[in-house]
């Protein structure tokens, strides 16, 4: 009578706890699973032998970095002047701005670590970058004859092109996606995504046939609610959810959910198990982008584990949409980076795998270099960085562009035209990747209007061809 009532009791619990235990739990890795079962094998004309690892990991600077307070004129005089008086009560001090080795130009004097990781070769900069369909100049842009990215200021469309590579249509399909969608079947694993977001669901690394496997940037995998914790209630819950998983279904619908749910609980403990067994001799900071970058490296070490020969990371590193407060608030961000970066070179140094992964920012444009009074407001052109083992650093790539108000590229309150397409930039970092040329204007529908893909050369040239 005993173990008729235990039964009885715990049928009674998986009653109660079905729709909590799964139909109110997000489940991250889910979308991917659904998909691959829809594309069992993704086909690739990109092919890379099994032990060449490489991974691309991406800071996005949500909000919009002022970036022309990140590089900035620093030895030559007039160049500074001019910087400073358009810059007016948001202008770095000329003796504050860190001097880059062999050029005119320096840094935000929070960026200490970047400044040395230039001179040492480690980082590069890419100056007058942003969303492009065509070339534009100042006429073109003035009379409407160029071809504009759709919602140039806006937040939501400049933050989707950058992610997207798409500035003439609003779609919810992502560069790193795509490359997903081509390279994916590479990975052995095929329960884990070759992208892995630590911003939860995003538009740059959703495909037309995989999504990111979505992890906690501070603790890894994010398991059902509940499951597998030691105390009573959650060990009845996590029998719950598996006698769910393991029940026979014969309603194909109903089966169908429980295989994705079975392979998504699956590949989160795969994911946590070799994560937890990984041990890193470099500290890491506890603010949140050294937190994010120390489970990046912690995965990046269980690739054998986890049947991983590509992998995107996606790291969310917000809050820099600075209508006010700029300089202080800029200053604690940048602080920030500064460490969260060289923590992580020295972790890759340490798993012999900094040259098998290239970092680069992202953010949907830098900011007028006329101040509203405490703050700057959004522009286009911006400056980003890159760093790795393969970057060709110590460069700034580009024209770095002339910052006077009402210059032949400033289309109002230092609004610049960008010179360099982020298509240029994403197709480099595509092509070291792995991503063949006859794929990037698949990926890229605009490359051809600022690059010949069948060169033999790179678009910018901040990685070796």
């Amino acid at each position: 009578m005993k173990d008729m009532n235990n039964n009885l009791g715990r049928r009674k619990f998986i009653k109660q706890t079905s729709c909590a235990a799964i139909g109110t739990t997000t489940l991250f890795s889910t979308l991917f699973n659904l998909k691959t079962m829809n594309a069992a094998s993704i086909s690739n004309s990109a092919v890379f032998g099994g032990d060449d690892y490489k991974a691309l990991v991406c800071i996005y600077m949500g909000g919009g970095n002022d970036s022309f307070n990140m590089l900035m004129p620093k030895q030559d005089n007039n160049e500074y002047n001019i910087y400073a008086e358009s810059r007016s009560n948001q202008a770095i001090p000329q003796a504050d701005i860190l001097a880059l080795s062999g050029s005119n130009y320096g840094l935000h004097p929070a960026l200490t670590n970047v400044r040395d990781l230039y001179d040492s070769g480690d980082v590069a900069f890419v100056t007058n970058i942003g969303t492009l369909i065509e070339p534009v100049d100042q006429a073109s842009y003035y009379d409407g004859s160029a071809a504009l990215p759709l919602g140039l200021y806006s937040h939501a469309d400049q933050s989707q092109q950058w992610q997207t590579s798409v500035p003439h249509d609003r779609t919810a399909v992502g560069w790193g996606g795509k490359i997903a969608d081509l390279l994916q079947s590479q990975n052995s694993n095929q329960d884990i995504s070759l992208n892995i977001s630590l911003a939860g669901n995003n538009v740059f690394q959703t495909g037309n046939s995989t999504s990111e496997f979505t992890v906690n940037p501070y603790s890894g995998a994010i398991l059902i609610n509940g499951y597998g914790d030691p105390w009573l209630f959650s060990q009845l819950r996590t029998q719950a959810i598996d006698d769910m998983i393991e029940a026979n279904y014969q309603d194909l619908f109903k089966k169908t959910y429980m295989d994705i749910v079975k392979v998504s609980r699956d590949a989160n403990i795969q994911y946590q198990e070799a994560v937890e067994n990984v041990t890193l001799n470099t500290e890491f900071s506890d603010n949140e982008l050294s937190m994010r970058f120390e489970l990046v490296a912690k995965t990046i070490a269980a690739r054998d584990d986890l049947g991983m020969t590509r992998q995107i990371f996606f790291v969310d590193f917000g809050s820099w949409d600075h209508h006010d407060e700029l300089l202080n608030s800029q200053a604690e961000q940048f602080d920030w980076m500064n460490t969260g970066l060289l923590e992580f070179k020295n972790a890759l140094e340490e798993l012999d795998m900094y040259n098998c992964v290239t970092t680069f920012s992202l953010s949907e444009f830098s900011r007028t270099l006329s101040s509203n009074g405490n703050g700057t407001d959004h522009a286009w052109g911006a400056n980003v960085f890159l760093m790795g083992g393969e970057i060709q650093g110590g460069n700034i790539y580009g024209n770095y562009p002339n910052l006077e108000l009402g210059s032949n590229i400033d289309v109002g309150g230092g609004v610049l035209i960008p010179e360099i397409s982020c298509d240029e930039y994403f197709a480099e970092l595509s092509k070291w990747f792995g991503v063949t040329p006859s794929e990037l204007s698949t990926i890229f529908p605009n490359i051809g209007n600022f690059y010949d893909v069948n060169s033999s050369d790179n678009p910018i040239g901040f990685l070796p061809a």
